[in-house]
């Protein structure tokens, strides 16, 4: 049987990153093998092209067919033989967000996005999306107090919000797979919404 695959989304500050680490202890409890991965990432050029995207002035085009580049060695190499084995693969970003950072933030037309996305991964889509969305002043808020912030969290208040926005439209536009978490919360109670999104994935496996 494939395993699932679920994505964590949201803008930078958004604290997405904070409970990967409880949603692998969840799924174990559940009897899941699981891989814990991110994007860019995930392989060791994966790993290269994410120092030049973060750091690297370059055009939107070139920063969008960089991201695509990754993550197809990102499924060829570690998210399919990880999903066709019957693991659950926790994926810190995926497509959604370059329809987020590149269309959203950069102004790069979402057609050629999706050109991008149905040559690089067919009709894969995630099992499960989770949006971790906080207002964009809570976003700067957060990243003001980062030690090295890479060139997207030094963008403006102004690309977060088209950042956010794209991120609602995407989840408004496939609500079968995305849970929009209210992550300007308590911990506790972020995590309340998340685990109750993993159960209801549990419940239609």
């Amino acid at each position: 049987m494939r395993g699932r695959f679920i994505t964590l989304e949201g803008m930078d500050g958004a604290g997405k990153s904070t409970h990967i680490p409880a949603i692998e202890a969840w799924l174990k409890t559940q009897g899941h093998r699981v891989l814990l991965t991110r994007e860019p990432g995930g392989t060791a050029l994966g790993e290269r092209l994410r120092e030049l995207l973060l750091h690297d002035s370059m055009t939107a085009e070139t920063e969008a067919l960089l991201m695509f580049a990754a993550r197809s060695e990102h499924l060829a190499q570690r998210i399919l033989p990880a999903l066709q084995a019957g693991d659950y693969v926790v994926s810190d970003r995926f497509t959604d967000a370059s329809f987020a950072y590149q269309s959203g933030g950069r102004g790069l037309a979402s057609d050629r996005l999706r050109q991008l996305e149905r040559w690089v991964q067919g009709d894969l889509q995630p099992d499960l999306t989770l949006l971790f969305d906080v207002p964009v002043e809570v976003s700067v808020q957060r990243l003001a107090s980062a030690r090295s912030p890479d060139k997207f969290e030094r963008e403006s208040a102004a690309f977060f919000s088209r950042i956010r926005n794209a991120y609602l439209l995407r989840a408004a536009a496939f609500p079968q797979r995305f849970s929009v978490i209210d992550a300007n919360r308590p911990l506790p109670e972020v995590w309340n919404s998340v685990e109750q999104a993993l159960l209801t994935l549990e419940d239609a496996a």
